[in-house]
């Protein structure tokens, strides 16, 4: 089983601190909600189904603090990322519960196991598609720490290898934050995974000179119409994978699909401090007197994803509203 991202236990919200991966594993105990939206808003936890699950339980926490109502701890929950639709999705479950006198943390656990599951079946989905694919390339981490366990991008990867699949990862260090050189291969090297971390501005090359069979991405939000968005740097990928005819995959829970955007112009896209940009392991790598500009998710139009990994099967782009329709209601 690949590592857990968080769990609860007690009173007691445990994350794995992102943040320090892989130098140290530092695990944060969080009791308070305004503890929780600070994790999430730091980046302590990350990936937009594992932060959807730390904010289910953070409405939890602030049902057991009795001085929040359902829609204040809901809305200083929502206040912290805008991208990620997985994180009002997570709120709303226990929401929801908490107003019909149910027991809050008894709904976190329930979202919890959903998108475990649902990542689990992404799993098995995908796997297939990879039996062929020797060498997958992957971008930003869509892995157990994305996720709670499992993945979405790498969840088939895991399956696939577990099958027996001859597969080695190429992985994105996916600048500013790192999260493929600290944390996908992070992930893989704990699996004994073959990998190797590339630079960001590698990836093009490598397709061009028919060393990538696959890429394979999770998302943060899927538009109505399958545009999407993921982290900074999807779109390239996904333009040079159509030039260099590589098949490009999106992984996802439902969770992720925003049926009330219609497409992609309508997904805010989260800017984040320019000091991410301008400096490296706190040091600044820039001129003083430079600015930076740091968006932190880019939108990739759907006509370049070839099929969309759900827990239903996989999805074409032009099969999507139908496979929507029979998703299971939340």
């Amino acid at each position: 089983m690949p590592v857990r991202a968080l769990w609860f236990r007690g009173r007691t919200l445990h994350l794995i601190d992102q943040r320090e991966l892989p130098a140290r594993t530092v695990v944060r105990r969080l009791t308070r909600v305004r503890e929780v939206a600070d994790a999430i808003r730091t980046m302590v936890v990350r990936g937009a189904p594992a932060i959807g699950v730390a904010a289910a339980y953070g409405m939890a926490l602030a049902h057991r603090e009795g001085s929040y109502s359902p829609a204040r701890a809901a809305k200083l929950l929502r206040a912290t990322r805008p991208t990620a639709v997985d994180l009002a999705v997570g709120v709303e479950a226990v929401r929801t519960a908490w107003v019909a006198g149910e027991d809050p943390r008894a709904a976190a656990d329930r979202y919890r196991a959903e998108i475990v599951d649902e990542c689990h079946r992404i799993g098995i989905a995908g796997a297939p598609l990879l039996r062929r694919a020797h060498r997958v390339l992957t971008h930003c981490n869509a892995g157990a720490l994305a996720t709670v366990e499992w993945g979405t991008a790498l969840a088939p990867i895991r399956v696939a290898r577990a099958r027996g699949a001859d597969l080695f990862v190429w992985v994105d260090e996916t600048r500013p934050l790192l999260q493929g050189a600290r944390l996908t291969a992070w992930e893989l090297a704990r699996e004994r995974i073959p990998h190797a971390v590339i630079a960001d501005n590698a990836a093009g090359a490598f397709m061009q000179a028919g060393q990538v069979d696959a890429v394979i991405v999770g998302a943060d939000r899927i538009a109505r119409n399958g545009d999407f968005a993921n982290k900074i740097g999807t779109y390239e990928k996904a333009v040079v994978a159509r030039e260099n005819e590589v098949p490009f995959y999106v992984a996802a829970p439902w969770s992720t699909f925003d049926i009330g955007r219609p497409d992609g112009r309508a997904i805010p896209v989260e800017e984040r401090g320019e000091e991410e940009v301008l400096e490296l392991a706190g040091r600044r790598i820039a001129p003083r007197g430079s600015h930076a500009r740091n968006p932190a998710f880019d939108v990739t139009p759907a006509k370049f994803v070839t099929a969309f990994v759900t827990p239903l099967g996989v999805v074409r782009p032009g099969d999507l509203s139908t496979a929507l329709a029979r998703r299971p209601s939340t």
